[in-house]
């Protein structure tokens, strides 16, 4: 398992539009994607940064994922996503090695991505995200 680059960096914020707004305002970057992931309970926005992307995630549960992140930690970097031309067999590998998963099997997510997460206690409290096609 090595990931090919950083795919993208998750950050949490309250109001998708205001921060949405800061980030093209005031960095001049594009919002090239505005998407709702149901299932995640999640509304995300995403800009380009040379390769690297950055994501923005608004709950749209207080009980999701994201809505009990920003209770407890309020807003900031959320997860680190890493590209992997094979998201379960990383996934496995990982898990082979102590890793604790969050995800066994990889699921769909933003992007029509693969995703699979590392729980944080397992990894330095970075909550770990390995993403692929």
């Amino acid at each position: 398992m090595k990931p090919t680059h950083i795919e993208h960096i998750g950050i949490a914020v309250k109001n998708l539009d205001e921060s949405i707004a800061y980030y093209q305002k005031v960095l001049g970057l594009e919002c090239y994607a505005v998407e709702e992931i149901k299932d995640q309970k999640v509304k995300t926005a995403f800009f380009k940064v040379g390769q690297t992307k950055i994501e923005l995630l608004e709950s749209t549960d207080p009980e999701g994922p994201i809505g009990k992140f920003l209770e407890k930690k309020g807003e900031g970097i959320h997860h680190l996503a890493f590209a992997m031309d094979d998201v379960s067999g990383a996934l496995k590998e990982a898990g082979e090695k102590g890793i604790r998963l969050i995800d066994k099997q990889p699921r769909k997510g933003a992007e029509g991505l693969s995703i699979g997460f590392l729980h944080p206690k397992s990894t330095h409290g970075v909550l770990t995200e390995f993403c692929g096609k």
